[in-house]
């Protein structure tokens, strides 16, 4: 038990540069206390007492501000940053050493029974403020940039743009960084190149023109 908790507070160390020993993560970090207690609370759900796994969810939003229903399926590893709104519904799943930002959601569509809320795979990266709706899953490493609204399910090794959002490739490796903004946008590329090529093309039209001008007046 000691073990995979050192281990667990070694994966958030290396993961944010903010923290500075294992004594502050678990006495001061709200997304660790959240997931500290959101273990106990599932202990008690997959046990049959689902009031006292309630009770004990819900006094950790109170605490920390982050919801985590005791229903839903986490791996080893999950680092939430900051936390603040952080909401994670009963039948998600997430994988190990996956990272969240403040204002995650981990959400569903409606009011259907059974399966209704997304799957993470392994080492995923949510940025802040992203919703990822439905029960489709979401591949290892993949990464969701910062407010983008996922309605479809992400590849292996792919990021997610925009409002909804947009799968875009990667190389297929796990990112070295834990950056969730600077992601290419496959659209501003084709926009981008677009513009170039009507000033190529606005430049020959006006050599051309010039050409006919000249001869006109010859």
């Amino acid at each position: 038990m000691f073990d995979q908790l050192k281990q667990e507070l070694d994966s958030i160390i290396e993961r944010d540069p903010a923290a500075r020993s294992r004594w502050e993560v678990f006495f001061l970090y709200s997304g660790f206390k959240a997931v500290r207690s959101y273990r106990i609370a599932h202990w008690f759900y997959e046990h049959g007492h689902k009031f006292i796994a309630r009770y004990i969810s819900q006094r950790a939003r109170h605490k920390t501000g982050i919801e985590i229903h005791p229903g839903a399926k986490i791996g080893k590893g999950l680092f939430i940053d900051h936390g603040m709104g952080v909401v994670i519904g009963e039948t998600a799943e997430i994988g190990d050493y996956c990272t969240l930002y403040q204002g995650v959601t981990l959400g569903g569509t409606g009011k259907d029974h059974g399966k209704r809320h997304p799957t993470l795979g392994n080492n995923v990266l949510v940025g802040a403020g992203a919703k990822i709706l439905g029960p489709f899953r979401v591949g290892d490493n993949a990464r969701i940039a910062a407010g983008a609204v996922v309605l479809n399910e992400v590849p292996d090794n792919a990021t997610a743009v925009g409002v909804p959002a947009r799968v875009v490739r990667v190389s297929g490796v796990r990112p070295a960084n834990l950056d969730q903004i600077h992601y290419s946008d496959p659209v501003s590329q084709q926009l981008c190149y677009l513009g170039c090529e009507i000033e190529r093309l606005q430049k020959k039209l006006d050599a051309l023109s010039a050409q006919a001008e000249k001869k006109s007046a010859e």
